[in-house]
């Protein structure tokens, strides 16, 4: 399924971390066992310290599981919130157009580039005001 993000899968999209969790009891060296809420009783609650951040207390980087949106298989899709930029790249022998997409639940420097056709093709709606964005909006959006 396109669109669709697995939980733990490595890929530019997704959430490396969710929430933080408490820590219950060290396992040996080097693995961590978390206390994990309900809806996440699926994962098995044993970590590598490698796949752990130490939580700063910064609410503003936290994102709840609520808010993502995380289904039943341990999945939750990407939805797009707003087209903010549009470049044409010259390859040798065609040009290949991208468009700089907002997605829900990521800040504004987590905006991807993605391929123009692609999007139109899978999120007609973003295209719809006929508007391109200009480098203004870009310098707003980029302070909030």
């Amino acid at each position: 399924m396109k669109g669709v993000m697995r939980f733990g899968k490595k890929c530019k999209l997704s959430s490396r971390y969710i929430s933080p969790y408490q820590i219950s009891k060290r396992i040996g060296n080097v693995a961590y066992e978390l206390e994990l809420t309900q809806e996440l009783v699926a994962v098995h609650p044993a970590f590598h310290i490698s796949m752990l951040k130490k939580c700063m207390g910064d609410p503003s980087l936290i994102i709840p599981t609520e808010d993502i949106g995380i289904k039943d298989s341990l999945s939750y899709e990407m939805i797009p919130v707003q087209i903010l930029d549009c470049q044409v790249h010259k390859l040798r022998t065609k040009e290949v157009a991208s468009v700089k997409v907002l997605w829900r639940n990521k800040f504004v420097e987590g905006a991807t580039w993605e391929a123009e056709e692609d999007m139109k093709k899978r999120f007609p709606h973003l295209f719809d005001t006929g508007e391109i964005p200009d480098q203004d909006t870009n310098s707003l959006l980029s302070t909030l």
